[in-house]
């Protein structure tokens, strides 16, 4: 909620203020009410007010007075300076927000009901990846003698090994890491509310008890397992690792290693995917590990159609 106030601020936006208290009331509580998802609320309420912005520096004084029209003028301005998926991202943000002020009698219409988004079409993710030797020389560099250098590891091992994501990783608790059937298994909670255990690969069994047990978490069950580190105590301090701090931690990681690769912390999920099916996995246990709904998604991860590619550009003998 702190980040909602960062963005958003104390109070509501003059657009929506100008409507009266209800309308104000009515706002926030789709951002704190409406949505659960930390990083869905984020988003929106970025997108909210970059659009409200917009509108206040055209002369629109009162969300009752927005149409389609300038819906559609902001949207097709922002698909310009920025790439589709973020204009579908922020058109669906004022939708599901307009479509709660409807329901709350602020509005009478919809004006973004009517707005079509730019067309994307999505055949091969973007996200990088790395080769499986990068991987390990990545991992390999990490010093496993200092406290934060066996959590870098295990998380880093985590996402690779598992295919978690970022979010699924840092949310987890020390007790999320346990025995089963004489091996260790990981609890992972993802998006909406979902779990999903997995068995851990003998690596990232490695790592994970060597960081549990020497980071001193053992006897903490429900201590959050990836937590900020203090330079000052050199322990742990118990608050949770945010993602951006993750996502400094991996550039730091891979530029010490020597890593060229532009990394990000998707980077891992999708490394783990393309090695598993480059080492004669199928699709379908691949989705099935990464939690995917359908294989589709996953298809995104794949990589292996780009190595065929670069074999065939070295044919190229000039």
């Amino acid at each position: 909620m702190n980040q909602l106030v960062l963005i958003i601020g104390d109070r509501a936006p003059a657009l929506i203020a100008a409507v009266g208290e209800r309308a104000s009331y009515r706002f926030f509580e789709f951002f704190t009410a409406n949505i659960r998802n930390p990083n869905t609320r984020r988003a929106y309420a970025r997108a909210a007010v970059e659009f409200f912005d917009w509108l206040e520096a055209r002369g629109v004084t009162n969300i009752t007075a927005v149409e389609s029209v300038h819906v559609a003028a902001y949207i097709e301005q922002l698909a310009k300076a920025r790439s589709a998926p973020t204009a579908k991202l922020r058109l669906a943000a004022l939708r599901h927000l307009f479509d709660w002020l409807v329901v709350g009698q602020i509005m009478p219409t919809n004006p973004a009901s009517a707005v079509r988004g730019p067309r994307h079409i999505v055949r091969r993710g973007k996200t990088p990846v790395l080769d499986p030797q990068e991987a390990r020389q990545l991992i390999d560099a990490i010093d496993a003698t200092t406290i934060i250098g066996l959590r870098d590891r295990a998380l880093i091992g985590l996402m690779v090994y598992s295919f978690a994501r970022i979010g699924a990783a840092i949310g987890m608790r020390v007790d999320d890491v346990y025995a089963q059937n004489r091996r260790l298994w990981v609890r992972l909670h993802e998006k909406g509310g979902k779990q999903h255990a997995m068995p851990c690969h003998h690596n990232l069994e490695a790592y994970l008890h060597e960081y549990i047990y020497g980071a001193g978490l053992a006897n903490g069950p429900k201590a959050l397992l990836f937590q900020t580190y203090s330079r000052a105590t050199g322990q742990l301090t118990g608050n949770p690792l945010p993602q951006a701090n993750a996502y400094a931690m991996i550039q730091r990681r891979a530029k010490a290693a020597g890593i060229t690769t532009r990394v990000s912390n998707h980077t891992f999920r999708a490394t783990g995917v393309t090695a598993y099916l480059k080492n004669g996995g199928t699709l379908e246990r691949a989705a099935q590990m990464a939690n995917h709904a359908s294989t589709r998604t996953t298809q995104l991860y794949d990589r292996r159609a780009e190595e065929v590619t670069l074999d065939e550009v070295e044919r190229v003998l000039i």
